[in-house]
């Protein structure tokens, strides 16, 4: 459903909240191991999300990333997939139509545009907090053994 920069940034994310939430700030390398992401790719994707204000980089020998706890509280699961893909998801054509509306739909139009409306919903509503709170309490897990 997401592209793969979205799937590693809110996995990333997830990962570096619940970090910052224990007063620590992680390095790139930790993030990749802890999201079975590749290091490269993550780091990439982190810069991005850095540049839309979504975490913190701090440089130097005890840098790293990290988020504020507004950040944490205040950043939504929406706000990641518009920084790294834009708001096609919530927007675009479920079989890719550069023209797809009321007037003129696809074939799966109807049936999609609910489906994206309970979506962008969903994701508008759910914080990074709702997430890593989820995570340190087991209730999830961004890995699997």
């Amino acid at each position: 459903m997401f592209s793969k920069a979205a799937e590693h940034g809110i996995k990333a994310i997830i990962y570096i909240a619940t970090q910052s939430m224990e007063g620590k700030r992680v390095k790139i390398g930790e993030v990749s191991e802890h999201t079975a992401t590749p290091e490269a790719f993550t780091a990439k994707v982190l810069g991005t999300l850095t540049k839309h204000d979504i975490l913190q980089s701090i440089k130097g020998p005890y840098g790293g990333f990290e988020m504020t706890a507004k950040q944490i509280e205040h950043v939504k699961v929406a706000d990641i997939v518009k920084a790294l893909d834009g708001d096609n998801i919530f927007t675009g054509c479920a079989l890719g139509l550069t023209a797809c509306n009321h007037k003129n739909p696809c074939p799966m139009h109807e049936r999609f545009v609910s489906i994206r409306r309970e979506l962008k919903s969903m994701m508008e509503s759910t914080t990074i907090q709702d997430l890593a709170t989820g995570l340190i309490a087991g209730d999830s897990v961004l890995i699997r053994a």
